[in-house]
């Protein structure tokens, strides 16, 4: 009993109350936080600063202000990058947004080989995003080795060039993202509809309700939350897509492939205009930040309906 009385005994430290046992936790938490601060948090507050300042090399000279600023927005390329990305956004729900919620229903639906079917949609998760993003290139490859050129070849019809047509590269990019993805947000819609009450289902099915109801009645007003809050996840996920266009097409043909996150890159790696790429990502920090906010906002809204 009194060791149980020394456990609560709550530490003042200011205004705040601490039990030993918030103690334990936080100290127990110690190493990831540091690594947290020093992996993350100083080089980011580090990388805001040296924006601000001419980069030689990776030497940090002279303050300049916002002249690297001035640099990357009067960059004619800028604002066709931007759009380049907001344009991936766009395909990423034209093309992906539906297929995780469909799977997630089949699987939901089906009682043999969950399994299976769990491990079959996930697999193309834990390959590395680059080897993916080359697995595609080849399909897409523009002449007649083009395993996609291939099947039209055997049909009698013309190969197509598919990534050096501008017009549809950032659309197949999103193509290959999207059969990466989305096993991961299959198996989340696939969680949440497990949560449902399976009373809720066969009473419905007892009234006669096929599947088509079931859904619109039951499946869609319990996966509606999380669907939204997905939206805004997805939308600042893509927003920071730099290897798919680096490893099909290098930002080609002519940039229309070209992201704010590979334009950052070869700011800093191949032209080595370090202060311009930071600058860059800066300005994307600043974009993805109001996202986050907006999608926490959601969040805490869904969250006090629920």
């Amino acid at each position: 009993m009194q060791k149980s009385v020394i456990r609560r005994k709550k530490l003042s430290i200011g205004s705040f109350k601490l039990t030993k046992t918030d103690v334990s936790g936080w100290l127990l938490m110690l190493p990831f936080v540091i690594l947290l601060i020093y992996l993350y948090i100083l080089p980011t507050i580090r990388g805001v600063l040296w924006s601000f300042f001419e980069m030689k090399g990776y030497n940090v000279g002279e303050f300049i202000g916002l002249e690297n600023y001035r640099i990357v927005l009067q960059d004619t390329s800028f604002l066709v990058t931007l759009k380049n990305t907001i344009l991936y956004v766009f395909w990423s729900f034209v093309i992906g947004y539906l297929p995780p919620i469909i799977l997630a229903v089949m699987l939901n639906e089906i009682s043999v080989g969950k399994s299976f079917f769990r491990f079959t949609v996930y697999f193309p998760k834990m390959a590395p995003a680059i080897a993916i993003s080359m697995l595609w290139y080849y399909l897409f490859y523009p002449n007649e080795s083009g395993l996609l050129n291939m099947v039209l070849g055997f049909f009698g019809m013309e190969p197509s060039k598919w990534l050096q047509n501008s017009s549809m590269t950032i659309a197949l990019i999103q193509v290959s993202e999207t059969w990466r993805g989305m096993g991961a947000m299959t198996l989340l819609y696939f969680s949440t509809l497990q949560g449902i009450n399976r009373d809720l289902y066969e009473a419905s099915m007892l009234d006669g309700a096929g599947l088509w109801h079931r859904f619109k009645s039951i499946t869609l007003p319990h996966l509606f939350p999380f669907m939204l809050i997905n939206a805004v996840r997805q939308v600042i996920e893509v927003f920071q897509i730099m290897e798919q266009p680096f490893a099909m097409t290098g930002g080609g043909p002519n940039g229309a492939s070209m992201s704010l996150g590979l334009a950052g890159y070869r700011y800093a790696f191949q032209f080595f205009k370090v202060g311009n790429a930071l600058a860059l990502n800066v300005i994307q920090f600043v974009m993805l930040m109001g996202l986050t906010i907006i999608y926490f906002k959601v969040k805490s809204k869904i969250d006090d309906d629920v």
